[in-house]
C-alpha cells in the first residue's frame, strides 16, 4: 500500500438552487454550512483539522470580500489559529485547491485538510456577472466591451470543431438534454425542477434564444451560488479514521492519479498551437493522459464515470474525445450510441454537470470530486452509476488555459 496515499473522507454540498443574497446571507454563511455539513457527514471534529484551503475565483468582484480563509476562525473556537490558504485558477480554482492539499499531505506537512470551493455569484445582474467572468480570459484582448464574452469564446470552440471535423449542433442539444435529465435525480442540483427536452434544446426561439454564435441559452451552465466542502487525509489519518468508523482502509476512496497543465490564456493562441495536432486542446488531453498514467490505468474504459467541465455544451463535446471515448472529432458517436448516458458504457456527468447541477465557479472542482466520491462509495442516490469503483474529473479554468484531471477509487 502506498504510504503517501491521499484519501477522501467525505464532504457536503449546499443546495445549488439557493440564492443567498435574497436570503440576506453573507458568503461566510455558505462557508459555515458547507463546513458544518461536511463535519457532520464525515463525523470529523473541528479540532482534528490541520489546515483549511479555499478555492475561489472572484469574491472581491461578486461580494466585495477577499481574505476568505480568515472566516474559518469564526466557524468554531477550535479553528482559531488554523493555517488557511486561498487558491485561484478561474473555473479550476477548486481543482487547484485539491491538488495543493494533496501536495501538502504527500509532503507530510499536514494529515487532514478541509478543502472548500465557494462562489456567491447572484449578487449582480447577469450582464455584470458576465463581465466579471471575463477576468478568467485575457480581459483586454478577448472580453472588454463584449456582453457575455464566455459564450462567444466557447462558441468558437464549437466553430473550431466544425472547421476541422464537422459539428452538427443537434449533438450539443443532446448533451444539454442528458445533463438536465440527470439533474432531475440530484436533490442538490440547481436545475432539478427545470424543464428540458431535446426539441427545446435544439430549437432557437423565445425560450431558447441565441447568446452568441452557435451558443443558445440551453448550451450554457448556470449562474450559481454554492459551496462544497471535502476532507482530504493522509494514510496515517485515514487508517485511524477507518478504525474509528469500522471501515476497511482498502475500501476507502483515494486519489489514484492526477494531471495538471497550463497553456496560453488567450483562446486564439491555444488554437494556433494545436493546428497540427489531432486534438483541438492538446494540453487538456495531456492533463487527462497524465492522470491515467499516474493512476496506472490504460485508458478511459478503466474508469466507470466522468464528471467533466461542461460550462458549455461545446466543452463537454470536447471532453468526450479528449478522454478517449472516441477518436478525435468523433465525439458525436458516443452521444448517438448512448455511451455517455446512465446506464451507458461510460456515463458523463451523472450529477447533471455544470449545466444541470450548477456552476459556482470556485466550487465546481470540489463538487466534481465529491460527486465521484459519492459514486465510488455507492452513496449517490438516484443518480448512482451501478458498480462504480473508479471515476475521473476534469476541471478547466478559462478557455481551458488551466486543466486539472483527478481520478479516485479504492484499492480493490
Amino acid at each position: 500500500m502506498d504510504k503517501k496515499a491521499v484519501y477522501i473522507l467525505g464532504g457536503y454540498q449546499t443546495d445549488f438552487a439557493r440564492n443567498w443574497s435574497r436570503e440576506n446571507k453573507h458568503i461566510s454563511a455558505m462557508m459555515r454550512e458547507a463546513f458544518q455539513g461536511a463535519s457532520y457527514q464525515a463525523k470529523i471534529a473541528p479540532a482534528e483539522i490541520d489546515a483549511a484551503f479555499v478555492g475561489n475565483f472572484a469574491s472581491e468582484l461578486y461580494c466585495n470580500q477577499g481574505h476568505l480563509g480568515a472566516f474559518f476562525a469564526d466557524l468554531d473556537s477550535a479553528l482559531v489559529g488554523l493555517p488557511t490558504c486561498r487558491f485561484e485558477a478561474a473555473c479550476a480554482s477548486g481543482g487547484v485547491a485539491i491538488l495543493s492539499a494533496m501536495a501538502y499531505i504527500k509532503a507530510g506537512i499536514y494529515d487532514l485538510i478541509f478543502v472548500i470551493g465557494i462562489e456567491q455569484m447572484k449578487t449582480v445582474t447577469p450582464l455584470e456577472g458576465g463581465r466579471f467572468l471575463g477576468a478568467a480570459a485575457w480581459y483586454e484582448k478577448e472580453c472588454q466591451g463584449i456582453d457575455f464574452p464566455f459564450p462567444k469564446l466557447f462558441g468558437k470552440l464549437g466553430d473550431e470543431y466544425d472547421k476541422r471535423y464537422g459539428l452538427d449542433d443537434k449533438y450539443l442539444a443532446r448533451i444539454a438534454q442528458i445533463n438536465y435529465s440527470n439533474a432531475k435525480k440530484n436533490p442538490k442540483a440547481q436545475a432539478r425542477d427545470w424543464f428540458m427536452s431535446f426539441e427545446h434544446a435544439k430549437t432557437i426561439g423565445k425560450y431558447n434564444c441565441t447568446v452568441s454564435g452557435r451558443i443558445k441559452v440551453t448550451d450554457c451552465s448556470q449562474v450559481t451560488d454554492g459551496a462544497v466542502g471535502l476532507f482530504i487525509a493522509s494514510e496515517k489519518f485515514a487508517s485511524e479514521y477507518a478504525r474509528k468508523t469500522n471501515t476497511l482502509l482498502e475500501k476507502m476512496p483515494r486519489i489514484l492519479g492526477w494531471g495538471h497543465t497550463t497553456t496560453h490564456i488567450e483562446f486564439e493562441e491555444k488554437i494556433a498551437d494545436s493546428a497540427s495536432d489531432e486534438f483541438v486542446l492538446p494540453w487538456t488531453r495531456r492533463a487527462i493522459t497524465d492522470a491515467f498514467k499516474r493512476a496506472s490505468i490504460k485508458d478511459c474504459w478503466d474508469v466507470d464515470l466522468i464528471e467533466t467541465h461542461d460550462c458549455f455544451t461545446t466543452s463537454e463535446y470536447m471532453a468526450i474525445d479528449h478522454f478517449g471515448l472516441t477518436k478525435p472529432g468523433e465525439s458525436w458517436k458516443a452521444i448517438e450510441e448512448g455511451i455517455i448516458e446512465i446506464p451507458g458504457k461510460l456515463p458523463i456527468n451523472p450529477s447533471g454537470g455544470l449545466i444541470g447541477c450548477g456552476h459556482p465557479v470556485g466550487a465546481t472542482g470540489v463538487r466534481q470530486l465529491l460527486d465521484v466520491y459519492k459514486q465510488v462509495t455507492g452513496s449517490a442516490g438516484e443518480y448512482q452509476v451501478d458498480g462504480a469503483k473508479k471515476g475521473a474529473t476534469l476541471n478547466i479554468g478559462g478557455t481551458a488555459a488551466t486543466n486539472v484531471c483527478i481520478i479516485i477509487g479504492s484499492y480493490d
